[in-house]
């Protein structure tokens, strides 16, 4: 985790713009003290870059981050994403929002006067870095973006390395019954760390339910799981897979895998001591380890997923039974906008 540098260098002074993904210039004249991130990955990006004391909120599934529990909680109630006046009430200089908020309600906070920037959507591994240097360059910490990129980027050097040449087994992420295929972060999750993804070898594309059938054809050496929705789905069709009889199975913190932050780097690197646990040895004999890794372990955290927003309570298909608004919430939490 990077620590706060003073002074920051000529290239982080204020005033400062950004284009949002909305097309929106936001500026700043000055460097804000006061942030509300919007989304548990916006958080994490805060604190790993060192700012997490200019963050005064929070959405609920930020807990994890520790001192997240000092900040205040800006979630809704019931299935609402954002209380938008609790946001303005904390007076923020600037609000960090994810791609999956809704315009309409990025456009309600900025009719209230505050200054809201809008994240592109994450699909790549490059796209964590941009955001993270960006975070960096709004808030006044540009030293500290820097340098958790460059302990990410050498990570995955690392990983890349190890990998090189190796017999990429078949991967399949599940999570209630869905699973991530092309022009997904999560997909270039698994292709980093050696794996075959085989949702995308099938050609699904985003985040899409897999059925049975499929599965048992593509047969994967490995399925990985969150410890969100950490057990396998049950009946005869899953028992027969070679992950299954092979217990290749591995659950992965919700954090490192569903929110496109830093720490996505720990899934990547965690992932590839399961797939390939002589070759990642092997690379890291002779490279210095200059992050902290956490094992991967199938136990439960209390981070979790966002929850849905008001404005889509009205589709079709998803009623009131709390197992779909915990599947709906985690939909919203792994569609790499966060």
């Amino acid at each position: 985790m990077a620590t706060p540098t003073s002074p920051q260098n000529a290239s982080c002074s204020f005033p400062v713009s950004k284009v949002d993904a909305t097309g929106t210039t936001v500026s700043l004249d000055k460097e804000p003290r006061r942030v509300v991130t919007l989304s548990p990955s916006a958080a994490q990006t805060m604190w790993e870059i060192g700012a997490k004391g200019k963050v005064v909120g929070v959405t609920q599934y930020a807990n994890y981050l520790k001192g997240a529990n000092e900040k205040a909680n800006v979630s809704g109630s019931g299935q609402s994403f954002v209380n938008i006046e609790k946001v303005v009430a904390l007076k923020p200089d600037l609000v960090l929002a994810p791609n999956s908020v809704p315009k309409r309600t990025v456009k309600k906070l900025r009719d209230a006067g505050l200054t809201v920037y809008y994240y592109r959507r994450a699909a790549t591994i490059e796209d964590v870095y941009r955001d993270t240097t960006v975070t960096g360059r709004l808030v006044g910490e540009c030293d500290g973006a820097a340098e958790t990129v460059s302990w990410m980027k050498d990570r995955v050097k690392t990983v890349r390395q190890a990998v090189e040449g190796e017999k990429r087994p078949d991967v399949l992420y599940l999570f209630y019954g869905y699973t991530a295929g092309k022009g997904t972060f999560i997909n270039e999750i698994v292709q980093i760390a050696g794996g075959n993804n085989v949702a995308a070898e099938v050609g699904v594309s985003g985040y899409k339910q897999i059925s049975k059938e499929v599965v048992v054809e593509q047969n994967p050496d490995w399925i990985v799981l969150n410890d969100n929705d950490p057990a396998v789905p049950e009946g005869a069709a899953y028992e027969n897979l070679t992950a299954i009889r092979k217990n290749q199975t591995v659950v992965v913190p919700i954090e490192y895998l569903n929110q496109p932050g830093p720490r996505v780097v720990h899934a990547i690197t965690n992932l590839t001591k399961q797939f390939h646990p002589e070759a990642y040895a092997a690379a890291n004999s002779t490279t210095a380890n200059t992050t902290t890794e956490t094992t991967v372990e199938p136990t439960k955290t209390s981070g979790g997923s966002e929850e849905t927003t008001t404005e889509t309570q009205g589709q079709p298909g998803f009623g009131v039974a709390s197992t779909v608004v915990a599947m709906l919430g985690a939909m919203l939490l792994v569609r790499g906008e966060y």
